[in-house]
């Protein structure tokens, strides 16, 4: 769930990049990093931290150049060493940096090939690390002094024989241009657009449309599955389908909660998403519950305003906001351990006890992953005088871990993982709960004017579309992602990093 920004412009990109990386905040919060380019020089800047703690004026003034990339990180299975934080660099060839959002699932593998057919050295446990050296190997096999674009293109196609799993990159090959490339089943989100200055035509690629909306960049549109684009340093565009079967799958959670509701997704539009969810979900309670005795709908902000919106107009029923959000809380999903997120959802929200006291309460979420925030929360409105508390989740039952860049926890701390909706309606505290169907929400999602046929629902179906994830390689994942082992890599990752300052 990372966020990821490339601009070829005419004048200093630092500013931009700054801009954008701020607009992609909610996709990271763990770290972040800019890299620039001029006269065939890099100048970086990369730390833990927010995208407004990361970068002093003092280090904006050092990143100088007409092109660059940016990064903003939160850590999936893995350390929050700052050694982590991207874009990362290799010398050879011709000095590239790369920023990814998503994860490989043959990371393993690709590692074992670096090492012992590519001879190149890994210094982190980043898959991001890992395939930035994927990319340099094939450009490098092509034998050039100076790349072109075709050189650039069947380099991106060797990554994509070669790495499976969810990818989003944008590329920097110093002193020649910038490459953005997706994965063949376009699992995570990748856009570019251009704008118009005295100089010339400027352009940017992002995770998210709304990067480009608030730098004032014109949407031309999201890379295909397995297509790349590349912008030389002089603002030529190309772009070429770089994958052999490529299948459009496009992750659904994106619509759910990561992305920003402002956003244009694959064509679709994330806010009209969540409403036709809300309606979606308004449709159901009115069959299973048409007798419901709801008073009030009230929001869990701020993903779910607008599903719930929706849901309260469908039902008849007011819709108020009962939750103040303190906005300088971090998002409770991104945060690691449990410890951690119980004590944050408390400093994060606070109830206005005139919406509740009384009142048989609606609350609705976009999607119920542990179960710990909505607990806390329905606890909340108890205490503040509800009479009733019922629950919907604008999403269906999150059953299954996340392989592609999503850091979700192993199935065992997965609250509906074998469990019936009564069973998490017991546990959370709900006097009834509502899930979204499946089926509604990929009709909400790709019920819009672009049909996508397909979805990447695997957190709810367990069915993952690379082909490549088993048991063995979910074991796997569950001992990395338990919080136990991930407290455990922060505490090590602490201790280095106060050695190393």
């Amino acid at each position: 769930m990372c966020g990821i920004v490339g601009i070829v412009g005419k004048s200093n990109v630092n500013q931009a990049l700054y801009d954008a990386l701020t607009v992609l905040q909610h996709r990271g919060q763990d770290a972040a990093g800019i890299v620039t380019s001029h006269d065939g020089r890099l100048f970086l800047r990369k730390d833990n931290g927010l995208v407004r703690d990361v970068f002093q004026q003092r280090h904006m003034q050092r990143l100088v150049g007409s092109m660059g990339i940016g990064h903003v990180r939160y850590p999936t299975a893995g350390s929050s060493s700052s050694a982590e934080a991207q874009p990362f660099y290799v010398n050879s060839p011709y000095g590239i940096t790369l920023a990814h959002n998503g994860n490989l699932t043959n990371v393993e593998q690709l590692a074992k090939e670096i090492y012992e057919s590519d001879l190149r050295h890994v210094n982190t446990n980043s898959d991001s690390e890992v395939l930035l050296n994927v990319f340099a190997h094939e450009l490098a096999h092509r034998g050039k002094l100076q790349p072109t674009e075709e050189d650039v293109f069947a380099a991106v196609s060797g990554v994509h024989e070669r790495c499976k799993g969810g990818y989003a990159v944008v590329a920097m090959i110093t002193g020649y241009g910038i490459v953005g490339f997706r994965d063949p089943h376009a699992i995570r989100p990748i856009v570019f657009g251009q704008r118009h200055t005295d100089e010339g035509v400027e352009y940017m690629i992002a995770s998210e449309s709304v990067a480009l909306d608030v730098l004032g960049f014109t949407l031309i549109r999201d890379l295909a599955p397995g297509e790349a684009v590349y912008i030389t340093e002089e603002g030529k565009l190309f772009t070429r389908q770089c994958a052999a079967s490529p299948q459009y799958a496009p992750c659904i959670f994106e619509h759910v909660y990561l992305a920003r509701p402002d956003s244009i997704m694959d064509g679709i539009s994330v806010y009209k998403a969540r409403l036709r969810m809300g309606e979606k979900l308004a449709e159901k309670i009115q069959r299973e519950r048409p007798d419901h005795d709801i008073d009030v709908v009230i929001p869990i902000p701020d993903t779910s305003r607008t599903a719930a919106l929706e849901l309260a107009n469908h039902l008849g029923v007011k819709f108020r906001e009962g939750f103040v959000k303190n906005r300088y809380i971090g998002r409770t999903f991104i945060m690691p351990g449990q410890a951690a997120r119980k004590k944050s959802v408390r400093q994060k929200l606070n109830a206005i006890e005139l919406e509740f006291r009384g009142k048989n309460v609606m609350l609705v979420d976009d999607s119920i992953v542990r179960g710990t925030t909505c607990k806390q929360i329905i606890q909340m409105a108890r205490e503040a005088g509800a009479k009733n508390v019922y629950f919907c989740s604008a999403a269906p039952a999150v059953r299954y871990p996340n392989v592609y860049g999503i850091d979700m926890p192993s199935a065992h701390e997965l609250i509906a993982h074998n469990r019936s909706t009564e069973e998490v309606a017991e546990l959370i505290g709900a006097d009834w709960l509502v899930y979204q169907d499946l089926p509604d929400l990929i009709d909400a999602v790709g019920g819009g004017k672009v049909k996508i046929d397909h979805f990447d629902c695997a957190v709810f179906d367990g069915k993952y579309i690379t082909g490549d994830v088993d048991e063995h390689y979910l074991n796997k994942i569950e001992q990395a992602r338990n919080d136990a082992s991930k407290a455990k890599a922060h505490a090590v990752s602490a201790i280095i990093d106060l050695y190393n300052n």
